[in-house]
């Protein structure tokens, strides 16, 4: 232990201020000793820690804080946080979720009403959910709605991988195996599987337009095309957060929300997604010998129109 202060009241100042005053103590209490260097290091590990067990961010930490409080998921994306209002978190990076929400739903009823194979419906109800998980996830900025987010992206992968592999088939049926290497799948939730996921859509895509219904290229290559191209900014948001962000600075809001990538990558992933689920459901009615077509609702919106099918 480091020795305390000095005794006081030892020399003839010391007597002859405490003459009358009575016995003196011959100590007084020790003041707290200095922190020793030992302690000092403990506390800087245990600062590091602390600091590596922190949220990572893609985005500056200068950011507002709003109705959700701070953020508690591992992502924090480049769009400033309550910019907009102070409800939402990222506010383009939530609305720009409704591509992924509203259309996949009439599509879904569209498929209950031309009695479609309940896979397909589930593909239409399976990217519904990613959109709304995302929206949740971007406005709130907390790590439950993040789980919310990320994991509905693996199983509708799954679900699009089962539509991709049945495809050429006579009739309505469950193939087991797959559907039980898929749920395997599933549970190992990491990026590295998401992406084998959505490779394995290319390949099979590829396959279909190159050597069984090359007519198909076109809804195929742009499904897949503008999947990259979001792909693609969502990368540049990533790397360039800081550039981005100071550009958005310089420019008036109406130009400084069309820099918002990460937006973009949502708004490109759920058009291709869709188109995607038009692909494999235009291949299967092909294959089953009905006519499909694809029309344009208001001249910009694409569905697919075919004879009436009997449920199977």
């Amino acid at each position: 232990m480091a020795p305390g202060p000095a005794p006081r009241g030892r020399g003839a100042a010391g007597r002859a201020a405490s003459a009358g005053a009575g016995p003196e103590p011959a100590w007084e209490p020790a003041e707290p000793a200095e922190p020793s260097a030992a302690r000092e290091r403990a506390r800087e590990r245990a600062s590091a820690w602390a600091a590596a067990a922190a949220p990572r961010a893609m985005a500056p930490a200068a950011d507002r804080q709003g109705y959700w409080g701070p953020p508690t998921s591992t992502l924090d994306w480049c769009e400033e946080n309550y910019a907009v209002t102070w409800y939402i978190a990222e506010f383009w990076n939530t609305v720009s979720n409704l591509i992924m929400i509203i259309p996949p739903v009439f599509g879904a009823i569209q498929s209950v009403r031309d009695g479609l194979e309940k896979r397909y419906i589930a593909s239409y109800l399976a990217l519904t959910v990613v959109g709304m998980g995302s929206w949740c996830f971007h406005m709130t900025l907390k790590y439950e709605m993040q789980l919310l987010d990320e994991l509905p992206m693996i199983y509708s992968c799954c679900i699009f991988v089962y539509c991709m592999f049945e495809c050429f088939k006579t009739k309505s049926s469950v193939n087991y195996h797959l559907l039980f290497t898929l749920v395997l799948f599933s549970l190992i939730v990491t990026t590295v599987m998401y992406g084998m996921l959505v490779f394995t859509l290319v390949v099979r895509s590829i396959y279909i337009v190159t050597w069984v219904y090359p007519w198909l290229r076109g809804l195929g290559y742009t499904s897949l095309g503008i999947f990259l191209m979001g792909f693609l900014l969502w990368n540049i948001d990533n790397i360039f957060c800081d550039s981005l962000r100071n550009f958005r600075k310089k420019v008036p809001p109406i130009i400084g929300v069309t820099t918002q990538f990460h937006a973009w990558w949502h708004i490109l992933t759920g058009l291709g997604s869709y188109l995607h689920i038009l692909f494999s459901l235009y291949t299967r009615t092909l294959y089953l010998r009905y006519r499909p077509k694809v029309k344009f609702l208001f001249g910009i919106w694409p569905v697919i129109l075919f004879e009436p099918l009997r449920k199977h």
